[in-house]
């Protein structure tokens, strides 16, 4: 609670996640519900943040558009933790060869640069939500791998595995029972540092048409939308952009937050 910046990221993060949830409730339209004879309106009482070149109401499209951007940067980050951590825990408290084998791999993908990695994933997967959360849950699972393994080969040192080790205990138990609930802390805020690169990520395809594709919205949908009329019309591009950089930025207060307050003696696990 002393962290206001981080109090103040997580109700806003809260609120957009709500008005996300509750889209037919907070909006008077649906995304894709077209009035031309409105179009290209400014912000106005009856739509508050104007219209676009087919008449939809971008506030509207807005909140909507957060269902498909928050979906992608949550998911996606679950996807990456889970693959990241299970490879990451082995190869740390295995070593020797099982260690190098994984680590070789990691550095492959590192070697790729992640974004065209993804969209060629996204060529064989599909431009559908689900081949973007594959698409980028495939790239960013080597930042997890790489922070659990470095976690692990120090936890693996420790008394109270060595005793676990000693007394016979498997491998798996010793890793997800003994290990892993030790490593949450680093881990949680990793997960809260990589929900907000994969909304950029997904909006960054959707903008160059990649992504999320019409007339479904996500906020880089609308950026691209806005884009072209940017001159004519700010407001296509300031509202979506608007919202994306402060979500972006209330998780990573939130991070931070996180950080200190589950490692208050600043020893930081990323």
């Amino acid at each position: 609670m002393k962290n206001r910046l981080a109090v103040v990221s997580f109700f806003f993060i809260a609120w957009i996640s709500l008005m996300a949830v509750f889209a037919p409730m907070v909006t008077h339209y649906t995304y894709d519900e077209q009035n031309i004879s409105e179009r290209l309106q400014t912000p106005s009482t009856t739509h508050w943040l104007g219209t676009d070149h087919l008449g939809r109401d971008v506030y509207s499209r807005i909140v909507y558009g957060a269902q498909m951007s928050l979906e992608v940067g949550l998911f996606t980050a679950l996807f990456a933790l889970i693959i990241g951590t299970l490879t990451g825990a082995i190869a740390g408290y295995k070593g020797g060869w099982v260690d190098h084998v994984i680590m070789r791999i990691v550095d492959l993908f590192y070697t790729f640069p992640s974004l065209l990695l993804a969209i060629l994933l996204m060529l064989l997967l599909g431009r559908g939500v689900t081949g973007i959360v594959l698409a980028l849950g495939l790239t960013a699972w080597v930042v997890q791998a790489r922070l659990v393994r470095g976690q692990v080969l120090q936890a693996r040192e420790m008394a109270y595995v060595e005793a676990a080790r000693a007394m016979g205990v498997r491998d798996a138990v010793v890793i997800f029972r003994h290990i892993l609930p030790n490593l949450w802390g680093p881990i949680i805020v990793s997960l809260t540092m990589q929900i907000p690169s994969n909304i950029m990520s997904e909006s960054f395809l959707s903008f160059i048409g990649l992504g999320i594709q019409p007339p479904y919205s996500s906020w880089g949908t609308l950026a691209n939308e806005g884009f072209r009329a940017m001159r004519s019309y700010p407001h296509l591009i300031i509202f979506p952009g608007g919202v994306l950089f402060l979500t972006m930025l209330a998780f990573n207060y939130l991070g931070d937050g996180l950080r200190d307050w589950l490692d208050p003696q600043g020893e930081r696990g990323i």
